[in-house]
């Protein structure tokens, strides 16, 4: 008898193919890279949404890992070079891991087939388009873990016109700090250079703190902590927020007498003129809100 083995692609990059089977719940357009693509004017929509509103809105769809903030007691905070400074884009991921020398041979010959020159820390940032954020684990590294320094921090932003999310360090902190329009949530700075380290992985899946980061995702990062946000959440959570928000306005004028109390919400919606969102979204979200109450499903158990 003849057995059949399943041949496993071996990639430093992943591939797009394995991209959109990990993230195949996300049905809009992709990078070329196969990573979700939210557009650029709904990463705008996401400039007003909290971090707690959108903490809430996850867990209800039983996403309950998708904050950090590294301030428990055992962990150091973020280091964020602007935190008056909101930053939002999509995530391009990177694992970094110790070094370890057969480990690093494996890495460049997989990376060879792949028409990777090295494998190194520049490897991820190469990666990097407009709109992206580079998010890296570099296991809490801060001596010898300085991933980047204000050198590749300006290649950082010249490719993605973002910046970074780091379980690692950085070098030239302040040199990072005058690179205009630049941020970054890091774990420390240090004088060092990275060392003995390797760049196993880039558009994997990472861990950053308690949070499980695939590529795609969409990273909100402000001065209370980062969340990664799902990108085929992205939408309906614009949307909630939203019409929140026309809720709220639609009660003060009903209060006030400006509206007659028998007029429904949604009449009263088609005589707004300047709606935040199209009438198709508008129609998609009550469609959704309709049939997630019809069904009543009970919450998704919590995931081990």
């Amino acid at each position: 008898m003849l057995a059949v083995v399943p041949v496993l692609s071996q990639s430093v990059k992943w591939n797009p193919e394995d991209i959109k089977l990990l993230t195949q719940h996300w049905e809009g357009e992709r990078s070329p890279d196969g990573r979700p693509k939210v557009s650029d004017a709904h990463l705008e929509r996401l400039e007003d949404v909290s971090i707690e509103e959108a903490y809430d809105f996850l867990r209800g769809k039983g996403f309950e890992n998708q904050f950090e903030n590294f301030s428990s007691t055992y962990e150091n905070g973020w280091v964020i070079i602007h935190p008056d400074k909101t930053m939002i884009g999509r995530a391009v991921t990177a694992q970094f891991m110790p070094m370890r020398f057969d480990y690093d041979d494996y890495l460049q010959e997989t990376g060879k087939k792949q028409n990777i020159p090295r494998v190194n820390n520049n490897l991820p940032i190469s990666s990097l388009s407009e709109g992206d954020v580079y998010v890296a684990d570099g296991f809490g590294k801060i001596a010898d873990g300085t991933l980047i320094g204000d050198m590749l921090g300006g290649t950082v932003y010249k490719n993605s016109k973002r910046g970074i999310v780091f379980n690692g360090s950085v070098r030239k902190i302040d040199g990072l700090a005058k690179i205009e329009g630049f941020n970054g949530w890091v774990r420390g700075s240090d004088p060092s250079s990275i060392s003995h380290m390797v760049c196993s992985s880039v558009n994997a899946p990472i861990r950053i703190g308690k949070v499980t980061v695939l590529p795609g995702d969409i990273v909100i990062a402000k001065s209370s902590g980062v969340i990664f946000i799902p990108p085929h959440f992205v939408v309906e959570l614009i949307l909630s927020h939203e019409v929140t928000k026309l809720r709220a306005n639609f009660g003060v004028q009903r209060r006030e007498g400006k509206i007659d109390n028998n007029t429904d919400f949604r009449e009263w919606l088609n005589t707004q003129p300047d709606l935040p969102m199209t009438k198709a979204e508008l129609d998609m979200y009550f469609d959704l809100q309709a049939k997630q109450q019809s069904d009543q499903q009970p919450k998704r158990s919590q995931r081990q």
